[in-house]
């Protein structure tokens, strides 16, 4: 044996873990890098989608449930029923869409009011007609207000988040992204038939 050579001493191995060590550290790093690119592509989107709600709501038929429908698919970015694209679980029955009135108190102050679905007119015609006797009544739509909530019932409950990896669970709850629009047409049409 040489002076200069040292004596090899068994490293079976030693590349291999050290390559599973750092591949777990660069997967990790790598798979929450697109969990944080996930969540802030939804803080925009649902926005976005919130406000598109509100616009199309605005302008079209609110007694017609295909076109309500119509109106949710096509703010989710969508041609049918589904979730937002990379947006689990957003789908469109997580956006509520509610109609305002802005009613006068007893103190002479506004307050935007939500007309229950069982009190909202039968048709558009009928709406524009009740604005026109009393721009402050119950019954007069005069803003459309668009929230993401959970679709269980009546109270607008935060959705959960869910991440895209199952190796991260985040305890956060999405934003409901209210937006609020003046009530423009409401899908009035010159000649549209009163109804009863």
């Amino acid at each position: 044996m040489s002076a200069t050579k040292r004596p090899r001493a068994p490293r079976r191995g030693a590349i291999t873990i050290e390559f599973s060590l750092l591949s777990l550290l660069f997967f990790t790093l790598l798979f929450a890098t697109m969990e944080v690119a996930r969540a802030m592509y939804l803080l925009n989107t649902l926005q976005e989608v919130t406000r598109r709600a509100a616009a199309l709501a605005a302008v079209s038929d609110f007694s017609s449930p295909t076109v309500m429908d119509r109106v949710r698919q096509t703010a989710l970015l969508r041609d049918g029923p589904g979730m937002l694209p990379l947006g689990q679980p957003v789908t469109d029955s997580h956006l509520r869409i509610d109609y305002l009135s802005l009613a006068r108190g007893a103190n002479g102050g506004l307050t935007l009011t939500p007309i229950p679905s069982g009190n909202l007119p039968a048709c558009v015609a009928r709406a524009r007609l009740n604005c026109i006797a009393d721009p402050n009544g119950a019954s007069c739509i005069r803003f459309v207000r668009v929230r993401l909530c959970a679709p269980n019932g009546n109270n607008c409950d935060p959705v959960s988040y869910q991440a895209i990896m199952p190796l991260f669970s985040l305890p956060a709850t999405l934003p409901s992204a209210t937006t609020i629009v003046k009530a423009e047409s409401l899908g009035l049409q010159a000649g549209s038939p009163m109804c009863p």
